[in-house]
């Protein structure tokens, strides 16, 4: 499990991976689906029938693995996903919704598990049948490639990658009972960032003792405050996903609201999620640095979301990050555009430790402190509204040329 870091209620597990919580095996190979050699199909196989739930896209067009995924949910249980990138099986119509169920099948046989226990997550290009011959063949060969080691796991997380430069994982352990309960999380998103749920593919895996309800409004909790919190481009795609499953082999009792030790284990699945979601938005699409924006004094955290969100995806804000230009202008005009109750007459603003607004007035600041700040890897915005209690905090990038230099040429 690696070296453990002491947190408040949860302890981070250095070098934990998604095969870290008893009972997951994970892998991933190269099967045809990509140009390059890079993996392009990955699946994680729990030993037991794990309690499920999952959280997914509001875009209108939801890709053929998302009807499959909510059909195997039904009953609230998975023990198996299998995932594919390089092609999004979106706007594919009926065919498209054969070849889901068919990689479900296919899946279902390969790994030994009851057909309506596997969840199915595609990514990639939009539009584009996916080529099931490679599929069929990647699949026969994925039992073979899991196991519960770290370089099982890195393949796993290899294999749902596009145009991300890096995985993201994290992990932690939480005592339940006195018993050391492990949440783990693999996510993959670089581009296509907006989430109105999540847009991205994340799979999460715990050996809690859980039950389906109480792990899909965690689930939903956790997100609305970190993957809901991340945008890089503005875009919300068709395929996003997020699946926990949770093995219940780590023998604590049953975990509820009314658990004494339900905070504790929030508390680690909900840093897990957030270590995902700022991976992602500092993987952003040629980012070069992550944007944190701490809202506080809004008349409800709900307010104080909506203008955190705003204020991170402003296309200027994210450019005057990338110059490393102090100018609070923008932030102060996305503020005011968010559509939430402000006083114009109250706003403070602060880059890091450097204020450049008062009472929603300028004051004299160091220049060449602040384009110093703004050319660290990690910067950090914050408004204070003063009018009311509310606060939240967003996470995201700046807007680079190198942004259009990908999109431009995505499918090529």
């Amino acid at each position: 499990m690696g070296t453990n870091v002491k947190q408040q209620a949860y302890t981070v597990v250095e070098n934990g991976t998604i095969v870290t919580p008893r009972g997951f095996a994970a892998g991933g190979l190269h099967c045809g689906l990509k140009k390059t050699s890079r993996n392009d199909i990955g699946a994680i196989r729990c030993e037991v029938p794990a309690t499920a739930a999952a959280v997914y896209t509001t875009n209108v067009f939801q890709a053929a693995p998302l009807k499959v995924t909510r059909e195997s949910l039904s009953n609230g249980r998975l023990q198996a996903v299998v995932v594919n990138s390089g092609n999004a099986n979106a706007c594919t119509g009926q065919q498209g919704e054969k070849d889901a169920y068919a990689m479900r099948s296919a899946a279902a046989r390969e790994l030994g598990v009851a057909e309506e226990d596997v969840a199915v997550a595609s990514t990639g290009v939009i539009g584009e049948l996916l080529k099931m011959d490679a599929v069929h063949s990647g699949i026969s060969a994925l039992p073979a490639s899991l196991g519960q080691d770290a370089n099982e796991a890195e393949q796993f997380s290899q294999a749902i990658l596009t145009t991300d430069l890096v995985k993201k994982e994290a992990c932690v352990s939480v005592v339940v009972n006195g018993k050391n309960v492990t949440i783990a999380g693999a996510a993959k998103g670089s581009g296509m960032i907006h989430p109105n749920m999540a847009t991205m593919l994340a799979f999460m895996t715990s050996d809690a003792v859980i039950g389906a309800e109480a792990l899909q409004s965690l689930l939903r909790q956790a997100t609305n405050h970190t993957f809901n919190m991340i945008t890089v481009d503005g875009d919300t795609s068709t395929n996003d996903m997020l699946v926990a499953m949770s093995s219940g082999m780590a023998g604590n009792e049953e975990l509820t609201t009314d658990h004494p030790d339900w905070d504790a284990f929030a508390a680690g699945f909900t840093f897990v999620c957030e270590v995902l979601a700022k991976a992602i938005a500092r993987d952003g699409e040629g980012a070069t640095k992550l944007v944190e924006v701490q809202v506080t004094g809004g008349v409800s955290d709900e307010s104080a979301q909506a203008i955190a969100k705003t204020v991170i995806g402003s296309s200027l804000v994210k450019s005057a990050m990338f110059g490393a230009d102090a100018n609070w202008g923008r932030i102060i005009a996305a503020v005011g555009r968010a559509g939430q109750p402000v006083n114009p007459d109250t706003v403070d603003i602060r880059l890091g430790d450097i204020s450049v607004l008062e009472q929603s007035r300028p004051v004299l600041f160091d220049e060449e402190a602040a384009l110093a700040y703004l050319q660290t890897d990690t910067v950090r915005i914050l408004v204070d509204l003063h009018h009311g209690e509310g606060k939240a905090t967003a996470w995201g990038c700046d807007l680079t040329y190198d942004y259009v230099r990908i999109n431009a040429a995505y499918r090529t």
